[in-house]
């Protein structure tokens, strides 16, 4: 049953993020007006905005003008509710539970405003900033020094980057993700995680060199490796860092 609950739980905060994904790249409140159609400005009604539930029964469509709505309001709100089962199922009931889910909460955005517009809002940052202190005060997660050394570590190797490549191989608003990202991981599982966006962003940049999807001159978004890594350093990040020990060791 808490399984189900928290499926629930997950699909309803990813319908809300899909206000975030949409509004704030805009400037736009994320409060006001309430949701409505963007073609024909019709207000949707309560059986209009039951997460999954509604895009299926209005075959992706307006209820009021017919006009398709993206299929990718349902994935979102989909992926946010497996993603909160699968983080229930790996640290249970308990104050990581809440660090992981709003963490989880806040990258989903970052991940789908990059790709959308090559942009990480300053606001999503400094929400972090702030969540991260409010967590730290009361549940004391972290040392604040480990914190603070994750941030350093975290942003200095792509500030440098910035810097070289004059902004053209990375923005800043990847550095401040990172920084921000660094507070929540400490310097250890930072440090993996810049390592492992690197790795991904890396392969999956050669495929689409390969596929011919993307061409050499063409710019990627690079946050939502990062996110994708965080979330692996998370969850695995310890693991991880025992098994390269060992082999290093042998």
């Amino acid at each position: 049953m808490f399984i189900l609950f928290m499926f629930v739980l997950g699909i309803v905060v990813g319908s809300f993020l899909n206000v975030v994904i949409y509004r704030v790249p805009m400037k736009e409140s994320i409060v006001l007006p309430p949701s409505h159609c963007q073609t024909c400005n019709s207000r949707l009604k309560p059986q209009d905005l039951i997460p999954i539930v509604s895009w299926i029964i209005l075959k992706g469509r307006c209820r009021y003008c017919g006009t398709s709505v993206s299929y990718r309001y349902a994935f979102v709100e989909f992926i946010v509710g497996v993603l909160f089962v699968f983080t229930y199922i790996q640290v249970g009931i308990g104050s990581e539970l809440i660090r992981f889910l709003l963490i989880t909460s806040l990258l989903i955005p970052i991940i789908f405003i990059d790709i959308d517009h090559f942009i990480i809002p300053d606001q999503l940052n400094i929400f972090g900033l702030i969540l991260f202190i409010i967590l730290n005060l009361v549940f004391s997660f972290i040392p604040w020094l480990d914190a603070v050394l994750g941030a350093t570590v975290g942003m200095v190797p792509l500030l440098v980057l910035v810097l070289l490549t004059r902004g053209n191989g990375m923005g800043l608003g990847d550095v401040k993700l990172m920084a921000m990202l660094g507070l929540f991981l400490g310097w250890e599982l930072a440090l993996l995680s810049l390592f492992l966006s690197f790795i991904l962003g890396g392969f999956l940049g050669v495929v689409l060199l390969i596929t011919k999807v993307k061409g050499r001159k063409e710019p990627m978004p690079f946050g939502p490796w990062i996110a994708i890594a965080t979330l692996i350093s998370m969850h695995w990040g310890d693991s991880i860092i025992k098994w390269y020990i060992s082999i290093i060791m042998i």
